[in-house]
Order: structure tokens, then C-alpha cells, then sequence
């Protein structure tokens, strides 16, 4: 397992070495008439996308940073780690074609909430578990759905994932976006690496998220 997650730390490590764009970002847009948002952190953002982008009622899954002090930050600004940002997506979707408890089920078996400021592989308070909520009654169903969990007994550990108000969110660079499907060899291979299907098994069996 340490030399598979080395191999995922060098993949993270090229991927930063190539030259981009790291100009500021820009505020993600916000869901049009009948629309709502939801937006949830759970470790490496490539990896968050897979498992919403292809439900019904799902018009787009963008990945950017949240919950941070830094106006419109960088990749490079958020991987160090000293921005306070978490990597996050910004979910907009139709309610009258999904429900946001069933975004809340998903996220939860795509992610490990037992464990603090890091996720799999990747390691730092950029890549914590979060939910950030749009409102009283998001906030109100995702404090139940993370009871609820807790009192299932599925996990053997506390549930560290966050419950906090929505902040500004800020879309990340364009490389970033859809990056399951743009680099597809390099994202199964550092997926892999980083044992995130592996743990999620672990923890869910045939519960666990889909892997992309």
C-alpha cells in the first residue's frame, strides 16, 4: 500500500510540475430559475465528480475551492495548504429530478469521514470532508443524514466530516474540470494508487460509490 500510494504522490506531484494557468479564479456560477446548489468536499476534486455528473437531474458538477480566507486562489495556493480551502464541487441540479438526500447518499459512500484532514492518499486540511450547506433546510437534512450514519454502525470510527455555511465558491482552473474523463489513464491510475476504491469498499462493501 505505501509504494501504491507513492505512485499516486508522484502522478499529484508531475501533474503540479507542468506549467498552467495559475492565474486567480473566478466566483463558479450559481443555478438558474428552478435550480438549486449543493456543494461537498471530500478529498482530491477529480475524484468527486464521477459519482454525480451522469445523474438524472444533475445539469453540472464544477470543481473548485471553498470554505477558504483567500479571494479567488490558485491551484498551487490551495495545495499548499495555507489558504484554509478545501477541495470541493459545486453540484447544480434539478430538485424536481433528484433530491438533495439522495446527493447527501451519494457523497456519503464516496467519501471516508472517519478520518481528519485527509483523504485516502492525500493528506492536509485542503483535502478534508465537508458539507457546505445552501440554507436552513440542506443544513437541517445534512445534520440528520450524518446522525443517521453515525447511528447505523456501519463505520467503526467517529464521523469527523464538517457541517458548515456555504461560503464563496471558486471554480478551479479548466484542466481541472472533468479531469476523469480528459486524462482518463493518468486519473485510473492514480486513483488506484491512492487506494480510494479499496478503503470505500472497506467501509460500504457493494454500497460503496461507483468507481470513474
Amino acid at each position: 500500500m505505501k509504494i501504491l500510494a507513492a505512485v499516486a504522490a508522484l502522478i499529484a506531484v508531475a501533474f503540479i510540475a507542468i506549467p498552467h494557468n495559475s492565474s486567480a479564479q473566478a466566483e463558479a456560477p450559481g443555478p438558474k430559475d428552478g435550480q438549486q446548489v449543493a456543494t461537498f468536499a471530500g478529498g482530491c476534486f477529480w475524484c468527486m465528480v464521477g459519482p454525480f455528473v451522469e445523474q438524472p437531474g444533475v445539469a453540472s458538477v464544477i470543481s473548485g475551492y471553498t470554505g477558504g480566507h483567500v479571494k479567488h486562489p490558485s491551484y498551487e495556493q490551495v495545495s499548499s495548504g495555507d489558504t484554509g480551502h478545501a477541495e470541493a464541487v459545486q453540484i447544480i441540479y434539478d430538485p424536481k429530478k433528484i433530491t438533495y438526500e439522495k446527493l447527501l447518499d451519494i457523497y456519503w459512500h464516496s467519501v471516508d469521514p472517519t478520518t481528519p484532514k485527509r483523504q485516502f492518499c492525500d493528506s492536509g486540511d485542503q483535502y478534508r470532508t465537508a458539507i457546505f450547506y445552501h440554507g436552513d433546510e440542506q443544513k437541517k437534512l445534512a445534520e440528520g443524514s450524518r446522525e443517521a450514519l453515525a447511528k447505523s454502525g456501519v463505520l467503526k470510527a467517529p464521523i469527523v466530516t464538517e457541517i458548515t455555511a456555504a461560503s464563496t465558491f471558486y471554480e478551479a482552473e479548466d484542466y481541472h474540470q472533468d479531469y476523469f474523463r480528459k486524462r482518463d489513464i493518468q486519473y485510473q491510475i492514480y486513483r488506484r494508487a491512492c487506494g480510494r476504491d479499496a478503503r470505500l469498499k472497506q467501509l460500504y462493501g457493494d454500497k460503496a460509490a461507483p468507481a470513474h
